[in-house]
């Protein structure tokens, strides 16, 4: 347990903390793990270090909005606590997963995003597959950081198959590392909404957080950590069944793919398509299809992939006719 004080400044304590302590009292009960108290111009919080981080980062939104407008009300508090712009219910913190950089609420924003919530709970290995933009991949990674946070992985473990679609790695300039980072750019994009530029920076740096091609697996037990596998539709049969058998003591695993991606040669192939045949019926292992209705970027993108998923209906539908 670690104690912190941040202070408010010359901004006047009735102002900022309520009448009655009635906003201060609201924000201890959005952080019941920690203990909080008020002492002039003065917030000490004593608690964990990674929840007093999230509260530090929400103090100082506060602070950022009162001197902006030179008010807080208790509305304005909530919207900030509980970011209610993407909640219809802005009491509903069941969908927050963490809380990132900024204070950020990282949430669990659609239905099959919460099943994957909740089947983590119980389910030490799990498959999410979908479409783009649906967050599969950016949900595993909020659990894998909370489950870090928590202490209950001592690691995370980030990988993608080296298979580039109409690319080649081997062209790229620079070393190794240099070739791949910038494929496995969409995981770091991910932990950087999550996690402190300069704590991230450490957790690379000390292996506690590891991103790396498939290959660099091989040989390897994963003991105490969360392991996510992303673009796993272009594993093939015998690289997803080496993945999935470097399984520890007190690990979980995530793969997670979209089947209308495969960019190996042959899509039957695809070690992904072929586990969802195999492993459906062994228990402890939960698998979520995420859909169009899943999709949170831009608007069209729903409408971009409705449109393949419509035109790849009907090819199939001409082939079987061939056939």
């Amino acid at each position: 347990m670690i104690e912190q004080r941040i202070s408010i400044g010359n901004i006047d304590p009735i102002d900022f903390y309520g009448v009655g302590n009635t906003k201060f009292n609201l924000l201890k009960e959005f952080f019941p793990k920690l203990k909080i108290t008020a002492r002039g111009d003065e917030i000490i919080i004593q608690g964990e270090e990674s929840d007093i981080e999230i509260l530090h980062s929400k103090i100082t939104a506060l602070l950022e909005h009162y001197h902006r407008y030179n008010m807080l009300t208790v509305a304005n508090l909530k919207r900030i606590l509980l970011e209610d712009n993407v909640l219809e219910n802005p009491e509903d913190l069941a969908s927050v997963i963490l809380f990132g950089n900024s204070g950020k609420a990282i949430r669990a924003r659609t239905p099959n995003q919460r099943k994957l919530v909740e089947l983590a709970r119980d389910n030490d290995l799990l498959f999410a597959t979908g479409p783009a933009g649906s967050g599969k991949t950016y949900t595993a990674i909020a659990l894998a950081v909370k489950a870090l946070r928590n202490r209950e992985v001592k690691r995370i473990i980030l990988s993608r198959p080296a298979v580039e679609a109409g690319e080649s790695l081997g062209f790229l300039p620079g070393d190794l590392k240099e070739k791949v980072d910038p494929y496995l750019q969409p995981l770091y994009d991910a932990l950087s909404d999550m996690i402190p530029p300069k704590k991230l920076e450490d957790y690379l740096a000390t292996d506690i957080i590891q991103i790396a091609p498939l290959a660099y697996m091989r040989g390897r037990t994963l003991n105490d950590a969360f392991v996510i596998l992303d673009e796993a539709q272009n594993t093939t049969r015998n690289q997803l069944k080496m993945f999935l058998t470097r399984m520890g003591v007190s690990a979980k695993f995530v793969i997670t793919g979209d089947m209308s991606q495969i960019d190996l040669p042959r899509k039957s192939d695809s070690g992904l398509t072929h586990a969802f045949k195999i492993l459906h019926k062994i228990r402890g292992i939960a698998f979520v299809e995420f859909d169009a209705r899943d999709i949170i970027r831009h608007r069209l993108v729903k409408e971009i992939v409705k449109a393949y998923e419509k035109e790849g209906e009907k090819e199939e539908k001409k082939k079987e006719r061939q056939d």
